[in-house]
């Protein structure tokens, strides 16, 4: 497992954002583990959660001309992402949505840059699928294409059908998703720990009922 995934798991775990225990999901599964992005609520945490972002994004080597974030987490993610990727030198146009329609001034649904070209959407985690779908449905309208997700933790488990929520939008959308880590990091991550080993065998036997390859 690359550094910075590693370093990003034990961030989230002191900053009470990755917790273990017992948690019920939408999907009314009992979980040994819970992911709450918001928690990533002080300028220190929003700061580093956009560095990890960024390294996630030029690791996996996505190709792409803007960035779009989706309201409302969304907002402050592509913030943050876009100053950290111009630290690092590579400096990109952001936007991000209104739920409202704006009727006055500027107007429109859209603040920031025009969305062109291949435009990465990001996000905190993908559950259903459907502000990514109504992202790429925004990013198509204004004459632009989708290029890619990048969320913060790929759960990999099983939607409604034997496919994960990442893997639905893969197959209906046609553009790349990746993450900055995911259930088999996480897994990596306890099996090299020693607090935190207590709850493996409870994660393992998660992945095993609902996890997906």
């Amino acid at each position: 497992m690359s550094d910075f995934r590693q370093a990003f798991i034990q961030f989230a775990i002191e900053r009470k954002v990755l917790c273990f225990g017992e948690f019920i999901t939408k999907a009314g599964r009992l979980s040994p583990y819970f992911f709450n992005a918001g928690l990533f609520n002080d300028g220190d945490s929003l700061r580093r959660l956009g560095q990890f972002y960024a390294k996630a994004i030029i690791a996996a080597a996505l190709p792409f001309d803007m960035l779009f974030g989706p309201a409302y987490k969304g907002i402050p993610l592509v913030s943050a992402i876009a100053i950290a990727l111009a630290e690092m030198g590579h400096n990109y146009p952001f936007c991000f949505n209104r739920k409202e329609a704006k009727d006055h001034g500027e107007g429109g649904m859209l603040v920031g840059a025009p969305l062109q070209g291949r435009v990465l959407i990001v996000d905190d985690v993908i559950s259903a699928g459907t502000s990514i779908r109504e992202s790429a449905d925004l990013i198509k309208a204004a004459g632009a294409a989708p290029g890619g997700v990048i969320i913060a933790l790929d759960r990999m488990e099983r939607g409604v059908d034997q496919l994960s929520a990442v893997q639905e939008v893969r197959k209906n959308l046609g553009i790349p998703v990746t993450s900055i880590v995911n259930l088999n990091d996480l897994i990596h991550f306890l099996q090299c720990g020693d607090e935190l080993t207590q709850h493996l065998q409870a994660v393992r036997r998660y992945r095993e009922q609902y996890g997906v390859s």
